[in-house]
């Protein structure tokens, strides 16, 4: 019988290698940054380490399929000139990996010491958010419609933060309904996690895709409110285009609005823990 310490090496083994070598594919695919895959390697092993199968499955189920919008709309014009004034693009570097997964690293350790499905409830919540908010973003940069403000109902240019479309909002709910199903399905065909061993009932396949989507898009509603009424903007002073970068045309931009420190990664991690604290109250309802 292999013992509680053998059996954490094997996993954290195990968690190096899973982690590293999607780490390094995705870093080839120019999906990371090296900063980023040094960090999805970490945080990877974390995972598999400390978390059961659904852990480490949720996180994958975002990445990828995130990753798989942005290298199918690469190409898109429409979608190049959304991203202009974004303040990253293209690959994700170690602030964007942990502002997506840091705080589902959290929840993990927080399981792996007292299991509670409420955590695994929040986990959902804070996943659903980072999803909805990326599948918007890669996909809502294609309407041919440009966005309205949040704050002020007006037609933005795309790509402005804040600004939301119709498109953009149905992807930004299909993604977090993508990561509730996820779950349900990891539940249903994974170990049981340690709680439902332990005898706790777990909440049925429909909780969990209700707390997903609706947290989620509560999430990502929330990452563009943020976004509009705080997040720093700047103003390019080369070109004079308003952007989300501290630099822009090569030079220092002017900065006109919002909070210098809430930058597009700390706002992302904000409306993922309200995500995540929306979903357990939904799965305690429910």
């Amino acid at each position: 019988m292999v013992g509680i310490w053998e059996e954490w090496w094997l996993r954290l083994l195990a968690g190096l290698i899973g982690s590293g070598l999607i780490a390094l594919l995705a870093y080839r695919a120019r999906s990371l940054s090296g900063s980023g895959a040094w960090s999805a390697l970490i945080m990877g092993t974390g995972f598999v380490t400390l978390g059961e199968p659904i852990w480490f499955g949720l996180l994958l189920a975002f990445f990828v399929s995130s990753s798989l919008w942005s290298r199918w709309k690469r190409k898109s014009r429409v979608k190049k000139r959304a991203e202009a004034g974004y303040a990253k693009s293209g690959r994700r570097d170690a602030g964007q990996v942990w502002a997506n997964g840091g705080a589902g690293l959290l929840l993990c350790v927080a399981n792996s010491i007292g299991p509670a499905e409420g955590w695994l409830f929040a986990y959902v919540g804070v996943m659903a958010a980072v999803n909805a908010d990326t599948w918007a973003t890669e996909i809502g940069a294609l309407s041919r419609s440009k966005p309205r403000s949040l704050l002020s109902g007006k037609r933005v240019a795309p790509g402005t933060s804040g600004g939301v479309s119709p498109l953009g909002s149905a992807a930004a709910l299909l993604g977090a309904a993508f990561i509730g199903a996820a779950a349900a399905a990891l539940l249903r065909l994974g170990p049981q996690p340690a709680w439902a061993a332990a005898g706790e009932a777990a909440a049925p396949a429909a909780a969990y895709i209700a707390a997903g989507a609706a947290a989620g898009l509560a999430g990502a509603f929330a990452d563009s409110l943020l976004g509009a009424a705080c997040q720093a903007q700047y103003r390019c002073r080369v070109c004079g285009s308003d952007t989300e970068r501290a630099e822009h045309c090569g030079s220092a931009a002017r900065h006109v609005r919002g909070f210098a420190a809430l930058t597009n990664d700390r706002v992302n991690l904000l409306s993922s823990l309200f995500a995540g604290l929306l979903a357990c109250v939904i799965g305690r309802l429910l």
